[in-house]
């Protein structure tokens, strides 16, 4: 028989992320140590009482029972009060606040909520692959504009909406921004709302790295502007501050129109997190702030280490604010043998030097030249990496490395 796909799925461009993490896993199995920054993926330990509390929820079979999409009351009203404790932002837990699976499904699900065919959303480019494939899913445009953190952005995003045709309906934001880790101060979503109220479009604010910031740097929250929920919601996760990437839970909060519809198409599509987690999660949030401290304070050394070694490399870098990612320029005389292509770059990088990294162009046009590299490895591992990297640049016909 010959399968058809939907057209949506045709719509989606090739996912060359998918390449790298194959030729990881073949270069694994063949027993190469690969040492892999391509994904924000945590490897440190989550809260030692958030592992307590779920070794206890998991052996009460209630919590096996199917629960609700939403997320359980007090889940809610634990992350409404973390808003106002840490942001400032006062938050229903009944009708601004919805738990997801993880940011990204809240995200994706949001957009098939807003979104269809003849819709369109403004998405800045570079931008994390999921703010441009869940617009494509959910039957609808992008519209990319050039990445920026200050008024000159917002000026294309201003004008894009004043002159575009069909105008389009959503705004994309994400700041910490992943994958470039550029930063923004509050009077950057003050404008947002001014520009959002002009146009009458909604907003949604990918808030993941809110709470992973360096060198006495606070994220502000979109919701913390005046009148942002009028307009928009924000997405956070417990994954990174807390290493719970692989629990899959985060929130939605903001407008409580958006947040209803969200409601809407996820109960029909699942039967909410694993409430053992719900629980654990309750504590993370409620004792986990030494930890995410402690945690920032790890990433901001690797960091350190990561920007000199670059540096070293002659690879164009700023030092984060934010974040767990450093975003660099390759120099443009090690992407020589391979055409210039940063793509073909890192597949090389995984082969001769076993270190992988994300190709910027992964993030779109604006990302040609850059890579991306997530400081979910350990200092000792990131010194190796750079090791390995300059013995495979300094020698590019040679597969050298430890």
């Amino acid at each position: 028989m010959d399968i058809q796909v939907a057209s949506r799925i045709e719509r989606l461009p090739p996912y060359v992320l998918g390449r790298l993490k194959q030729m990881i896993y073949d270069r694994r199995k063949a027993g190469a140590d690969v040492i892999d920054m391509n994904m924000g993926n945590p490897a440190d330990a989550p809260p030692d009482p958030v592992v307590d509390k779920i070794r206890e929820a998991v052996l009460d079979p209630r919590n096996s029972r199917y629960t609700v999409s939403a997320g359980v009351q007090n889940l809610r009203r634990e992350m409404a009060l973390k808003y106002e404790r840490k942001w400032g932002v006062e938050l229903d837990p009944d009708t601004e606040v919805i738990a997801t699976i993880g940011s990204k499904e809240g995200f994706s699900h949001m957009c098939l909520a807003l979104l269809g065919p003849g819709d369109i959303a403004v998405v800045a480019d570079p931008a994390f692959q999921i703010h441009t494939y869940a617009v494509i899913l959910a039957g609808a445009s992008t519209v990319s504009v050039p990445l920026g953190n200050d008024d000159a952005f917002l000026d294309r995003i201003d004008n894009t909406l004043a002159t575009l045709t069909p105008k389009p309906k959503v705004i994309v934001l994400c700041y910490p921004h992943n994958p470039t880790a550029i930063t923004v101060e509050p009077a950057f979503f003050e404008r947002v709302v001014a520009i959002a109220d002009k146009h009458q479009v909604m907003v949604l604010h990918d808030f993941a790295y809110g709470e992973t910031c360096f060198d006495e740097y606070q994220a502000p929250s979109y919701l913390a502007a005046p009148g942002a929920k009028r307009f928009g919601v924000e997405f956070t996760t417990l994954s990174k501050p807390y290493n719970m990437a692989g629990w899959r839970i985060g929130f939605c909060c903001g407008n409580s129109d958006m947040i209803k519809a969200l409601s809407t198409v996820k109960g029909y599509y699942d039967y909410g997190i694993f409430q053992a987690v719900q629980i654990a999660s309750i504590i993370a949030m409620r004792e986990g702030d030494p930890h995410i401290e402690r945690q920032a304070r790890k990433y901001a050394q690797r960091r350190d280490i990561l920007v000199e070694g670059l540096h070293k490399l002659g690879w164009e870098v700023n030092s984060p604010r934010a974040s767990m990612f450093v975003w660099a320029k390759v120099s443009a005389e090690h992407l020589v043998p391979y055409k210039g292509s940063v793509n073909e770059f890192c597949l090389a990088m995984v082969e001769r030097a076993d270190v992988a990294i994300t190709p910027g162009e992964a993030f779109g046009a604006g990302g040609a030249g850059y890579v991306r590299m997530a400081l979910v490895e350990n200092q000792q591992r990131i010194r190796q990496a750079l090791r390995q990297l300059s013995r495979a640049l300094q020698n590019p016909d040679s597969a050298d490395s430890d």
